[in-house]
C-alpha cells in the first residue's frame, strides 16, 4: 500500500526518496517540507544527490544508525492497558535503569522478567535511561541521534511496548529519559537536512540545539513530536529531559515552558495525566514555578545538591563537586530548602513532590573513575542510614538498579564507537579527566570495551545472599513505610524542622508525627527526641522520657511523644 513521506530541508535544492535500488523526486512544499509517495517499508533521503540517509524522524533503525529507515504502525500494537492511570508524583517512588545492564540479555522484553522483583520493592515508576536511537550497540544512550526511535538493540519499538505494557499491568509507570540539548557524534545526519544546531552557543557535549534561531520553529515542532510520539505511541506516562541548563533558548516563549505546555494539552487529549521532569545543574526553581510566576511550569526537577549532601556526609569524600559538602548543616540545609550551593535562587512555596532525591543515580555512579558504587564505600550501616533518608525525605525518592540489594556491581561510562577516531578520543578524554584528580589512567576502565559494558550488568543472584539479602528487606520496610504513611509523603517545604549536632552526629528530621533520628558517629549518641515507639529502625535504640539513645550509625524512624 502507497505510503506518504514527508522530510523538512528548507535549503535543499533537490530531495530524493530513495526506495530498493531506485529514487523518486520529491516535491518541494511552500513550508520547506518535502512529499513523495511509495508503497515502501524500509527507504531513505537523499539531499542535493547525497548519499542516502535516514528519515530524522525515523520511527524505527533496525540496521542502526547508519541504515535505513523503517516505517511503523503503530495501530497495529495490541495494547493492554486501558484505563491505566499513573500514581501522582506526591505518591511516588522511582526506579531508573539502563535497559542495556539491567538484565544479561539487555533487552526491553528481557527486563520484563524483573518487573516483578520491583513491584515487590514497592517503587510506582521506572524511568529508562535514554532509549533513542544511538551509534553501537551498547552506551549510555545520551548520545542519540535518532530521537524518535528505540534502540535497535534493545528490541525496537515492539519490545519497547511490550515492555511499557508488562509495566502497567503491574502497577508500574513509565518515564523515559530523552535529551533534547545535544545530539551524538555518529550518525548524526540532521545537520544534512536542515538548521537543527547554532554556533551560537554551545554545549559541553557537541553543537547547541537551535532553539531560537532561523529555523528554529521547525526545530522546536521537530522536539515536542518526538516527545508526544514517547508519551501516545509508546503510552509512556512522562520524561525526564536531560540537562536543561544546556538547552539555551532567548524566545519570548521558553521552549521547556511550550514543552509542558504541549505534554499537558496531550495529557487531557489521552484522558491520563503526563509529568515533564528536568534534570539541571543551574538550582534555578523557575523550572518548577507556573508560568504566573513566571516559572516554566515543570513537574519536577532532580535535586543533585540533596545527593552530594548526603554523599559527602556519608563517605567523607570531599573532591571535586563534593568540595563544598560534607557538614550535617549542608544536609539539613538541603532539606529545608533543596538547593545547598551559593547561587541557588529561593523554593519558597513549593512542595516537596517538586524534587527527586536519591543516594544514587546513573551520573553520580558513572561518572566515577571506575564507576563504583557507593557499597564499596560504606558498611551495611551507613547504606541503611542513606536509604532511610532518602525515602523519609520530603522529596521524591529515586533508587538507581541495584543499589536496593547494595549491589557490588559497578556502573561504568561505556560506549561503542565503530569510528577508530572517535573510540580513542573518548577512551583519552575519560583518562584525561580522572588523571588530573591524581588516578592512574592505567586504572581507568575503557569505555569502549566490551568488558566495561558486561561488568556494569546487573547481577541477579545477589540479591538472594547476604549482606544483599538484608539491605534489600531494608529498602522494602522503608518503601512500604512511605507508601502507608501520610506523614512520610511528600511535604511543603516550609513545614520540614530539621535539627542537628554538628559535633555530636546526630540529625533528626521532623515529618508530621514522625521523627527520622540518624546517628553518624561510631559511638552510641542521645538525642533530644522524646518518642513513644519505634516504627522502624537500622538498629535497636534506647527510649526515655525525653532523649533517644541511639547504637553507633544508627537510623530510626520514631513516634513522637508530643
Amino acid at each position: 500500500m502507497s505510503a506518504r513521506f514527508r522530510v523538512w530541508a528548507p535549503e535543499a535544492g533537490s530531495v530524493e526518496l530513495e526506495v530498493g535500488d531506485a529514487r523518486r523526486p520529491m516535491a518541494k512544499e511552500p513550508t520547506g517540507w518535502w512529499a513523495g509517495d511509495a508503497d515502501a517499508i524500509e527507504y531513505a533521503f537523499s539531499v542535493n544527490g547525497g548519499a542516502p540517509l535516514p528519515d530524522p524522524r525515523s520511527p524505527w533503525q533496525p540496521s542502526g544508525v547508519d541504515g535505513r529507515s523503517r516505517r511503523v504502525d503503530h495501530a497495529a500494537f495490541r495494547w493492554t492497558d486501558a484505563g491505566w492511570r499513573p500514581p501522582p508524583l506526591a505518591e511516588a517512588v522511582f526506579y531508573e535503569l539502563h535497559v542495556g545492564t539491567f538484565t544479561p540479555a539487555g533487552t526491553f522484553e528481557a527486563a520484563i522478567d524483573h518487573l516483578d522483583h520491583l513491584a515487590r520493592l514497592g517503587v510506582t515508576h521506572v524511568e529508562l535511561m535514554p532509549v533513542a536511537e544511538f551509534a553501537g550497540a551498547r552506551g549510555w544512550g545520551y548520545d542519540g541521534v535518532d530521537l524518535f526511535a528505540p534502540h535497535h538493540a534493545y528490541g525496537g519499538p515492539e519490545g519497547l511496548k511490550r515492555l511499557v505494557d508488562a509495566c502497567h499491568a503491574r502497577g508500574l509507570a513509565v518515564v523515559i529519559d530523552v535529551v533534547f540539548n545535544h545530539l551524538g557524534p555518529s550518525g548524526n545526519y540532521l545537520e544534512r537536512f536542515g538548521p537543527y544546531f547554532t554556533d551560537r552557543y554551545s554545549t559541553p557535549w557537541g553543537k547547541a540545539i537551535n532553539l531560537d534561531g532561523a529555523g528554529s520553529g521547525e526545530v522546536r515542532r521537530f522536539l515536542f513530536d518526538a516527545s508526544s510520539s514517547w508519551l501516545r505511541d509508546y503510552h509512556a506516562d512522562g520524561l525526564r529531559l536531560d540537562a536543561v541548563h544546556a538547552m539555551h533558548d532567548a524566545s519570548a516563549t521558553h521552549f521547556l515552558a511550550e514543552l509542558a505546555d504541549v505534554v499537558r494539552a496531550l495529557g487531557a487529549q489521552l484522558g491520563r495525566p503526563l509529568a515533564v521532569i528536568a534534570e539541571s545543574d543551574a538550582n534555578d526553581p523557575r523550572l518548577v514555578f507556573g508560568r504566573g510566576a513566571s516559572g516554566h511550569g515543570l513537574d519536577a526537577v532532580w535535586s543533585d545538591d540533596f545527593h552530594h549532601a548526603l554523599h559527602a556526609l556519608l563517605t567523607g569524600e570531599r573532591q571535586g563537586y563534593y568540595a563544598t559538602f560534607g557538614s550535617i548543616a549542608s544536609l539539613a540545609r538541603a532539606y529545608e530548602n533543596v538547593y545547598v550551593r551559593p547561587q541557588a535562587a529561593a523554593t519558597a512555596g513549593l512542595g516537596g513532590d517538586r524534587f527527586l532525591a536519591y543516594l544514587q543515580n546513573h551520573d553520580q555512579v558513572g561518572n566515577r573513575a571506575r564507576g563504583d558504587r557507593i557499597s564499596e564505600s560504606l558498611n551495611a550501616a551507613r547504606l541503611r542510614i542513606g536509604a532511610a533518608l532518602v525515602l523519609t525525605s520530603p522529596f521524591v525518592p529515586l533508587l538507581f538498579q541495584g543499589e536496593e540489594w547494595g549491589t557490588t556491581r559497578p556502573f561504568a561510562y561505556f560506549g561503542d564507537h565503530h569510528e577508530p577516531t572517535l573510540a580513542e578520543a573518548v577512551r583519552a578524554g575519560r583518562r584525561a579527566e580522572f588523571a588530573s584528580f591524581g588516578w592512574d589512567p592505567a586504572s581507568i576502565p575503557d569505555p569502549e570495551a566490551a568488558e566495561t559494558f558486561e561488568r556494569s550488568k546487573l547481577d541477579w543472584a545477589e540479591p538472594a545472599r547476604e549482606p544483599h539479602a538484608s539491605i534489600l528487606e531494608w529498602y522494602r520496610s522503608l518503601v512500604r513505610l512511605r507508601r502507608s504513611t501520610p506523614d512520610l509523603q511528600p511535604a511543603p517545604l516550609a513545614s520540614v524542622r530539621v535539627r542537628f549536632d554538628e559535633v555530636r552526629q546526630w540529625l533528626a528530621v521532623r515529618r508530621g508525627d514522625l521523627e527520622v533520628v540518624c546517628n553518624f558517629a561510631g559511638e552510641a549518641r542521645a538525642v533530644p527526641v522524646a518518642a513513644t515507639s519505634v516504627v522502624l529502625a537500622s538498629a535497636n535504640p534506647s527510649l526515655a522520657a525525653s532523649e533517644t539513645v541511639l547504637p553507633p550509625e544508627s537510623v530510626a524512624i520514631l513516634r513522637r511523644r508530643e
